[in-house]
């Protein structure tokens, strides 16, 4: 999810990608790129965990500054602006949640309903820290609307948009519907979390553009 920690299976060493950056959309305010799924969105601590999307995006475009994340095992179209002015604009519509995000999941089970909401407020799970939990009392609201695309094979594809950008949000508020993500290292179980990667795939960007606020819909396949 946008601004959240980028972190993978607890314990696992960081072994990011060795692939190409792939440029989706490049003009004169704005840069967006297909991340792949294993790379961190920026920097962590230490050496070991220098390599990440935004050190390559500036090793091609120095002027190139962050707007949002993802986390390290969600792959799929990030913005990145090229122009401090592009930045603010760019970082407002995020704040005011202009920005339309559309996903794709693949999660466990056959999901019943064809349509839904997930309105389940969320906050730091600090004795587990980096993960997230449901919190009525002290969580920030958090809001998913998700569609089923198809069912089969004891599993179900979705598209998943979600309203609000808090850390782990869609694979907290899957995991809350009975439905986690697979390949999920942090709340998927059993033969749910056994799969190659985390079944999430940012699918689709809509944003206004800072040169004029034209709409703009930039969008990357999902590779699963």
């Amino acid at each position: 999810m946008t601004r959240g920690r980028q972190e993978g299976k607890p314990g696992a060493e960081y072994a990011p990608p060795d692939t190409p950056l792939v440029v989706l959309h490049a003009d004169h305010e704005v840069l967006l790129v297909d991340k792949p799924a294993g790379l961190l969105s920026v920097p962590g601590k230490g050496e070991h965990l220098a390599d990440c999307l935004l050190s390559r995006v500036q090793t091609a475009f120095p002027e190139a500054l962050l707007v949002h994340r993802l986390d390290r095992d969600t792959s799929g179209v990030m913005i990145f602006a090229l122009t401090p002015h592009a930045q603010r604009h760019l970082g407002l519509q995020f704040e005011k949640r202009q920005v339309r995000k559309t996903y794709v999941a693949r999660v466990a089970g056959e999901v019943s309903e064809n349509t839904g909401t997930v309105d389940l407020p969320l906050a730091v799970d600090w004795p587990n820290r980096p993960l997230q939990k449901v919190d009525h009392e002290a969580g920030r609201a958090a809001l998913t609307e998700w569609r089923v695309v198809r069912r089969g094979g004891g599993e179900t594809r979705m598209r998943l948009f979600p309203k609000t950008g808090r850390s782990h949000q869609l694979r907290v508020h899957m995991r809350e519907i009975g439905h986690p993500i697979l390949g999920d290292p942090f709340y998927a179980t059993g033969a749910d979390r056994a799969h190659p990667r985390l079944m999430l795939h940012a699918e689709a960007l809509r944003f206004r553009h800072p040169d004029g606020g034209r709409g703009v819909s930039i969008s990357s396949k999902a590779p699963f």
